[in-house]
């Protein structure tokens, strides 16, 4: 392909997707849209710099305001979660999770987390899965058992396999999380045996900034591991917070172990983020969760099996259903594409056991932060169900559904919850 012919074909996809993301409704649960404050960080000068070490202790020079930077998002994200130390270097939550078991563990050495089926992420899996734990760290994996109606940890159970097991880590936390982990009953078990207390808050670390899951640094875990572009409205970055006295730890396994330069542009754009957390994030995050409880009883109530209706279905910014009776996974989330209606097939507890696989699972994973963040409130919550009924159970064609949805995402088009901007969620930014 000619160069200029390619130049020209990215930057024309670019805009066809900024296009169609205008029309969509966004419900992806590791997803999220940020301030037109937070995208401009991201185009600064910042992305061409390098900045290896901890900020006023730099391997290169011209670090000046990235130093003052970086201390900045320190600062705030220690007032946003009440840590004693921050560190935000990680590029991802994967490599906080990374760093966290390289400050934490040696290889051969035991933690115990949720497996992949039961919400766990891909970086807590054993080596034979290819998970970041035992494939890259070298840790050997055991699973908490899991209360299944429940979708939580079984505490009784796990107490007892803490004890049986000694593990050297327990990992709280993962990518299916609907309700608080038992941290508080767990932590000083865990510690009785000799283990060390982290907690995985990727997902709900932005419910934690605004007050409306748990706070797991007062409940016993010892250090946190965060992505920062879910519930927090952040850019693609990691982030881990700490008690004092594993501070250097962590700050030594971060840099030099996981990360050379860590995303200047990054660091600067989570310091807004952060900044949009503390003005907005409690009005933020309570409507999330309001907006994921009403998603869930207005599927339920249209004919899906929604988990956990004994529960009001969710806690966080989450909803499972289970999809069986109408597919699998894989064919409801490509049919709900077409209808412009962005969601994501995931594993259930019981797949496994019934045959089913990460391709083909059982379920649809829901979340509200990306719609909330557009403004959309509980009433607009029956609108997108009875769009997602049309598709799955009337079996409606998509493509006509489509037209209604992009007409219905037509009045959700600013960016709520930050500082003023006239420029709209999805509006592409084109540098002549």
């Amino acid at each position: 392909m000619d160069p200029r012919e390619a130049f020209e074909r990215t930057r024309g996809l670019l805009k066809e997707h900024h296009e169609w993301m205008k029309g969509t409704v966004n419900l992806i649960a590791s997803e999220n849209v940020t301030s037109p404050a937070v995208r401009e960080a991201l185009i600064s000068d910042f992305q061409h710099r390098y900045a290896e070490g901890k900020p006023g202790e730099r391997v290169y020079a011209g670090c000046k305001y990235i130093d003052e930077v970086e201390f900045l998002a320190m600062d705030l994200a220690k007032q946003l979660f009440k840590a004693e130390h921050v560190n935000v270097q990680p590029i991802s939550g994967a490599v906080a999770n990374l760093a966290m078991y390289t400050a934490l563990t040696d290889p051969g050495d035991t933690m115990m987390c949720l497996s992949v089926a039961c919400g766990g992420h891909i970086t807590m899996g054993k080596k034979k899965l290819g998970g970041a734990a035992g494939a890259v760290h070298g840790l050997e994996v055991e699973y908490f058992p899991f209360d299944e109606e429940r979708m939580n940890i079984d505490v009784n159970a796990t107490a007892e396999k803490i004890a049986e097991v000694k593990p050297d880590l327990v990992t709280f936390g993962g990518s299916v999380f609907l309700f608080p982990h038992p941290v508080k009953e767990l932590s000083e078990v865990a510690k009785e045996h000799g283990a060390r207390v982290a907690y995985d808050s990727a997902h709900v670390i932005g419910l934690i900034a605004g007050g409306q899951f748990q706070d797991p640094l007062r409940e016993g875990a010892e250090v946190v591991t965060a992505s920062t572009h879910k519930t927090l409205p952040g850019p693609q970055h990691g982030m881990i917070l700490c008690t004092k006295e594993l501070a250097d730890r962590i700050d030594r396994a971060v840099f030099p172990s996981m990360v050379s330069n860590h995303h200047l542009h990054a660091v600067a754009a989570l310091a807004i983020a952060l900044a949009e957390m503390l003005k907005f994030g409690r009005e933020y995050t309570a409507q999330i969760v309001k907006n994921a409880r009403a998603l869930g009883k207005e599927l339920y109530d249209r004919g899906f099996k929604v988990l956990c209706p004994e529960q009001n279905f969710t806690a966080s910014h989450t909803i499972v259903i289970d999809i069986t009776e109408y597919g699998d996974g894989q064919e409801l989330e490509k049919r709900l594409e077409r209808a412009n209606i962005i969601l994501n097939r995931n594993l259930l507890p019981w797949d496994p056991r019934e045959g089913r696989h990460y391709k083909h699972p059982g379920g649809l994973r829901i979340g509200t932060s990306e719609v909330t963040r557009l403004g959309m409130k509980e009433r607009e919550m029956a609108e997108i169900a009875e769009f997602i009924k049309r598709v799955v159970i009337d079996q409606e064609e998509p493509e006509k559904v489509a037209v209604e949805v992009r007409e219905f995402a037509k009045d959700y088009q600013k960016v709520h919850y930050a500082f003023e901007s006239e420029t709209e969620a999805y509006e592409y930014i084109e540098i002549p």
